[in-house]
Parts: structure tokens; sequence; C-alpha cells
């Protein structure tokens, strides 16, 4: 990797060495299930213990990140889900690099990410000598306290570095100043050695970071470069100007948030992608003939997938600017059906809702978003007469639509009201998003038939899960007028079922699991359910709440324990474990699997989730048109080439 710090270049005084330490691209994408075969055995009673002094614990910083790494990463997973802990731990470190290109410092950024190693180098200031120790492993230690060294800032403050370390097996840190070098190296957050010296071979300023996270923590884990790829593009976009360069790739962008837009829809806009850019503000907006709203919202170079008071300050400025320009009072609604745009804030002092970033709270940067917003486009809009003609066009039409769907809505719910109150489908929870902190684990199973769900009804936990049934396959609905949906009697229970015939907004739950057989029908109806999604509610999807519930394909037990397996290979290796005389079962679907034993696979601690994940925008119409349209002559071959035999299937 160009401009690489190797330990041969420090040349100082001799410490204990560091230990070694062990260790489907498509639109719509489920990832690999975990491959961890599930054991069960009965757990003894523990006695419970005498509270009292000796029960009182003291924890330093980086063991408290150990122990609570939720409260700094959000999540752990294996590399399967986009926001999985490692990618944040990634993250943390390039972000560092990024503020010193902020600060006018280096204008490129190396990264390697090969077997599980991570190495980032930049060319910035260089952690000042002193001090390289305390900055990647004292909590509160930092230089971004101060805003006239990091007016900016993408990492966090004082926390970043420090959680690498402490969730890394092996973590490494040089810095590099006028010709000196300090290096540290720590293992699982414990120093294990440090030097200081003078560099034998001239080398640039700046910082070399190389981690390993551990196995201990995270389990089994693999970056998928794809997340990786995606988020050496973000930088790009929001940071114009500054090169990354990813295993010898390199990522840049002229144009940024243009770009960045461009990239997501190209050929679907309506008219040629507007943008504005100013010194704390930039945007970049265009319409589709998609159906909701989609946004990309970033504050300091974060990206706040739950969007904020930045969002809602961008939203309010583009709906009264756009009246002001045509002299109208559009509904907000109509002006933004079909809206897709990026939004790059900066502020000194964000305040987000949470330690991983996903949501600012600031609301004192309300007025000036709102504002610069509004003569940002006003001077966009004189300046492009054809494109602001197509924006009115664009509401016009959505008004009418909006009119049709309200006259359809009405006639829906007329009828819902003449079938009962209740939904009779749906068998609720207690809790939902609506209720704070107790709903913000609130989710949906949306399964296949009354069998599937009588039994995950007896397994789950009421508190917060909820089941919707399907009486089998759903209508589908590629290619219909959104109006038709409300016309669909399942459909527009599910709606209702989930909180969003009126509006997304209102969902009431945090994850919606498509939860049907491991067989064709069961794939069938979820590629159904995934269509009415992603032709309707496709913000649904992009904001990262829909998941494929994996429930094992086969049982492997002896008299002393079972073993449950989501793949042949780790039935494989469990019957090799298990000896040759173990019983083999398969599940061909949820209804055969007992209530005692689905309660394993739908709690929290062991359930496993599939995110459904987008890669890009654009993709989605050419997809559902080739595997749900018409039956064209490609899916035929498609399908030809790809059909298994009865001999390729184990059943």
């Amino acid at each position: 990797m160009g401009g690489k710090i190797e330990k041969k270049t420090v040349k100082g005084s001799k410490t204990k060495t560091a230990a070694k330490t062990a260790a489907k691209k498509t639109v719509a994408k489920s990832a690999p299930a975990k491959t961890q075969a599930k054991k069960t055995t009965a757990a003894p009673k523990k006695a419970a213990k005498v509270y009292d002094e000796s029960q009182i614990k003291h924890l330093d910083a980086l063991e408290h990140i150990r122990l609570r790494s939720g409260m700094y990463i959000g999540r752990l997973g294996d590399g399967s889900n986009q926001n999985d802990g490692i990618y944040v731990l990634l993250k943390e470190v390039v972000d560092n690099a990024v503020d010193e290109f902020i600060m006018g410092y280096g204008k490129r950024i190396d990264v390697e990410v090969k077997d599980n190693r991570v190495k980032v180098r930049d060319y910035g200031r260089g952690i000042p000598l002193g001090k390289v120790v305390e900055c990647v492993s004292e909590i509160n230690t930092g230089a971004k306290y101060n805003d006239d060294v990091f007016q900016f800032s993408v990492g966090m403050n004082g926390v970043g570095t420090k959680a690498v370390n402490a969730l890394s097996s092996y973590f490494r840190v040089v810095s590099v100043r006028k010709g000196e070098c300090t290096e540290a190296i720590f293992e699982r957050g414990k120093l294990q050695s440090q030097r200081t010296g003078k560099l034998k071979a001239k080398q640039p300023d700046g910082t070399y970071f190389e981690f390993e996270p551990d196995t201990s923590v995270f389990g089994k884990y693999k970056f998928n470069m794809e997340f990786v790829e995606k988020r050496m593009w973000n930088y790009a976009y929001l940071n114009t100007g500054l090169t990354l360069r990813l295993n010898g790739q390199d990522y840049k962008s002229e144009n940024g948030l243009f770009d960045l837009l461009n990239k997501e829809i190209e050929d679907t806009s309506l008219y040629p992608i507007g943008s504005y850019q100013g010194d704390h503000l930039k945007f970049a907006f265009t319409h589709t003939n998609a159906y909701g709203e989609t946004y990309f919202s970033f504050v300091n170079g974060q990206y706040t997938a739950d969007g904020g008071t930045h969002l809602n300050a961008f939203k309010e400025g583009l709906v009264k600017s756009l009246n002001e320009f045509y002299g109208t009072s559009y509904k907000a609604e109509d002006v933004r059906e079909g809206l897709t745009a990026a939004l790059l804030v900066k502020i000194k002092d964000p305040v987000f809702e949470s330690q991983t970033k996903n949501k600012l709270g600031n609301t004192d940067i309300r007025a000036w978003i709102v504002g610069e917003v509004q003569s940002g486009l006003s001077d966009w809009l004189h300046r492009n007469s054809e494109a602001a003609k197509k924006i009115q066009e664009k509401i016009e039409t959505n008004q009418k639509l909006r009119t049709e769907l309200s006259a359809v809505k009405s006639k829906a719910k007329e009828a819902a009201k003449k079938i009962s109150i209740q939904i009779p489908k749906l068998k609720d929870c207690r809790y939902h998003v609506q209720d704070g902190p107790k709903g913000e684990n609130s989710m949906i199973f949306i399964t296949e038939g009354q069998s599937a769900s009588g039994t995950m009804t007896h397994s789950r936990n009421s508190d917060y899960q909820a089941i919707f049934s399907l009486r089998g396959k759903p209508e589908n609905m590629y290619g219909k007028k959104q109006t038709e949906i409300y016309k669909n009697d399942e459909l527009y229970q599910l709606m209702m079922a989930l909180g969003i015939e009126n509006d997304v907004e209102n969902l009431k739950y945090a994850k919606i699991v498509i939860a049907t057989d491991a067989d064709n029908d069961g794939f069938h109806i979820r590629n159904l359910v995934l269509t009415f999604f992603l032709g309707y509610f496709e913000e649904l999807v992009t904001s990262g709440r829909v998941f494929i519930l994996e429930t094992p394909l086969f049982r492997v037990r002896n008299k002393k324990e079972n073993i449950y397996c989501y793949s042949e290979e780790e039935r494989d290796a469990a019957i090799e474990r298990l000896g040759s005389s173990a019983e083999t079962s398969r599940f061909k679907g949820l209804g055969e699997i007992n209530g005692d034993e689905f309660k394993e696979f739908i709690s929290p601690e062991t359930m496993h989730l599939t995110p459904v994940e987008i890669s890009q925008l654009k993709a989605v119409p050419k997809l559902l048109a080739f595997y749900m349209g018409k039956n064209t002559p490609e899916r035929r071959q498609f399908i030809e080439q790809h059909l298994l035999s009865n001999a390729d299937i184990d059943a």
C-alpha cells in the first residue's frame, strides 16, 4: 500500500514485541445466513449471589467498551449487514483521516482490507508524538474538542479509535511528524509495546492504523467488499478533491452530491439533477416516477440513516421555495412525491440521538437551513426554466393521483369497517415504535398460512412481536397503479397492520420480517411481498426496515444434544461431531417446527435475520421487470439455464 509505514522504519529503544494473533450482487438482496450451527443444551439454574461490596466492580474505559460494545458501535454482526460493527470500526479510523483533509491536510487516504486485517494511512498532520498512546486508549482524550484544530469533525469526540483499539485482537498505530515517529501496539486494548525514534527513510507526515476485529467479540465475520466500496464512494462524494485508494483502486468525485444522485438514479430522472453548494450546506435533488421519497442525508460526512432536524428543515425549505416560485400553495406530499435528494450539512456541535449517529437532534439549525435551501433552490429554478416546468408538471400529476387515491382509500376504509374494527389476520404486540424505548425492538412477522402463524403465536414474545398471516400467495402488484393496492383486501389489511395505509412515517414496527417456508412456494411469496414493498413503499427497504427470517433446514440430534443447521455444510459438520448414528431431520415448513423449538429461532439472542438491501435505486425497476413482469424470452432462458434437476435437489 502506497505510503505504508513498516516497523523497520523506526529507530529507537527495543521493547517487547506484540504476540501474534490467531484469527449476491443484486438490487434487493439477502446476505448469506449465519454459518454457525446452533447448539441447544439445558442450562443449570444459578443460585443468586449475595449483593454486597464485593460485587461492585470498576472497569477501565476500554474494558467497558468490550463489555458493552453496543453502546459504542451499535451492533456486532458477522459482516452480512452494512451496519455491522466491523464496518463501524473501519469508519471510525477513516473518519479521522477525512477530518485531516477537511482541515486542509492531505488529499489522499490509503485503505487496505484483506484477510480481515484493515490498514489505513493518511497524509495529515499526524498525532502529536507524545500523545499517541493516550489518543487511542484514553476516553475523552483528543483534539476534536478544540474548534481551532477540528472545526467540522466527522469522527467521535474522544471515543472512535479507542473503540477500535478495545475491540481489536491486534491494533497498531504509527504517527509520523517531521522525520520522527511513535509506534504503539495493543492487543484487546492492552498496550504491548511502544517506541519513539527517528525515521531511517523520509516519510510524509500522517498517521497509520492497522487493526483486526476481535473474533472473541464479533464471532466469525467477513468483510463484504461491496459495503466497503460503497462507504469509500460516500466519502468521495462528500469530500470533493479527496482521493481514497482502496486495495489499489481510486475513489474520487468531482461533482459531489450530484455524482451520488446520478449514480443512484441515472436515466430515471424526470429532469436534469439540480444541485446547490454552499459553505455549510450542499444538496442535490430530482424527481422520478417512483412512489414515495428517498433521501441520502449526511452531517459532517456522517450518514444519518434516520434523518433528523437537518432533513426536516431541508424538506420544509424545498416546499416553501417551490410554492414561492410558482405563486401557489401546493401540499407538501404533492411536492415531495417521487423526490430523490442528497443533503450534507456541516455544523460545529452536532447532537446525535445515539452514539452511532443515525439521527441529528440539533434544533437551532432549522432556520438557517430552511432559509438557505429556499434561496439556493430559487436561484436554480430561475436559471433552469425547463426543469422548473417539469417539476410543476410532476407536482400537478401528483395532485391528481392523490385525489384519485384519496377516493379509493375512503372506500377501502369503509369496506374495512364492515369487516371488523380489528384486523382479522393480525396478532398484534403490546408495544410499537411510537411507544419510545419500549418499542425499539418491535417487529412484525409476515407469514404464509395459519399453520406457521399458529406455531409462531405460541412462541413469540407478545410484548414486541406481532404476526400477520397471509392466506397464501398475494397478488403480483408489479406494474399496477397505486390505487390498485387499496382495492386488494389482503394488501390493504397488511398496510393497516403496518400502519402505513396513509403514510410510511406512521410505521408501527422497527422491523418487518418476512417469514416464509424454505421451498419454492415460500420463495415465491417472499418475492411477491418484496415486489409490493419495492414498488410502492421503497423507503421501507432503503431505511433498513425489511428482513428475511432464516430458519434451520436441518436438526441433528442424539440423546444428549440438538444441533440446528442452516445449511448442508452445517448439517454435515454436525453429523461428524455427533456421529453417524445421530438422527437427522429436515424442516420443510415453519409449521413443522414445534412451539418450544421455534421460540429459540425468533428470540433476539438467537434469531437469524438477513437484511433486504438495495445496492442502487436505478436497478430496482429493471430487476422487478425481469423477475416479476411479463414472461420474457430472457427470463425463460434464465430459468432454463439455472433450473435444478431432481438429482441436484436434496429433499
